[in-house]
């Protein structure tokens, strides 16, 4: 999977700068800090819409 850096973007975790990358992982967008580790993930808007109010993605399964 390849990985794009954020440029000028700041870890909230261990406030490094320019060490976020960005990555898809199953229709979701997953921000990773290189440094400390630190992860964010967000679903696209058709698996959020998918999803109901009180349930938490874990990950969408496209057969292929």
């Amino acid at each position: 999977m390849r990985k794009r850096f954020i440029a000028g973007a700041t870890c909230p975790t261990c406030q490094a700068i320019d060490t976020l990358a960005l990555q898809r992982e199953n229709n979701i967008d997953v921000v990773e800090c290189v440094k400390c580790g630190h992860q964010m993930r967000e679903a696209d808007k058709q698996v959020r819409d998918q999803v109901r109010t009180n349930e938490q993605v874990i990950g969408i399964f496209h057969p292929e």
